[in-house]
């Protein structure tokens, strides 16, 4: 098992969730300290793919701990050097735009720009239904940026959303692996199943 120490952020695209909790599970064999961290939207929303409550309860179980949910308690990650990794998944684009643009108003942000204080990797899991529109230009200039890595993407429904992204949530424990060793998984650009 390894001992890094990685933060794992949930934002709102809740569609994705069971994949993300699968790989989660995954994640959290192969690394001993995994610390969850919800965005202020996951942390409080019911949706037809869970409750917040449950979401809550099963990051709890998961990693041993109850996920961070506000600005200030992940605020320490920057001072304090905590984390290893920060892996956002699912990152939305709404989380992406802020990223690109420097805006630290959630909880995620704020995690992120903490752990890109002291220069440590990043890693994001898009998902966002217009990656091939509004959001592009912020996946392109974050993918670009020094200790930001991109879990593999690809088009989920290229019929029905044909400007959608989402990541490849089957690869986050291998780019975390990657990431930790300076490394953006190849190759980004992913067939995905439907």
């Amino acid at each position: 098992m390894r001992r890094e120490t990685v933060g794992f952020a949930m934002c709102g695209s809740f569609c994705t969730f069971d994949g993300v909790f699968r790989e989660l599970e995954h994640l959290t064999e192969t690394f001993e300290h995994v610390i969850p961290i919800l965005s202020e939207i996951s942390g409080r929303t019911d949706t037809r793919f869970g409750t917040a409550e449950a979401h809550i309860q099963r990051l709890t179980e998961l990693c041993g701990r109850r996920p961070l949910r506000e600005i200030r308690e992940v605020e320490p990650i920057g001072p304090r050097g905590l984390l290893d990794l920060l892996i956002v998944a699912p990152c939305t684009g709404n989380t992406l735009g802020k990223l690109a643009q420097g805006i630290t108003d959630s909880t995620v942000t704020m995690a992120v720009k903490a752990q890109l204080r002291n220069q440590k990797p990043v890693l994001l899991a898009v998902s966002t239904n217009d990656g091939l529109g509004a959001s592009g230009k912020n996946l392109l200039e974050l993918g670009q940026k020094k200790n930001i890595y991109l879990v593999p993407f690809g088009q989920d429904d290229p019929i029905g959303k044909p400007a959608s992204l989402k990541a490849d949530m089957t690869k986050i424990t291998q780019a975390a692996e990657a990431a930790l060793e300076g490394i953006q998984l190849q190759p980004m650009l992913v067939t995905l199943e439907k």
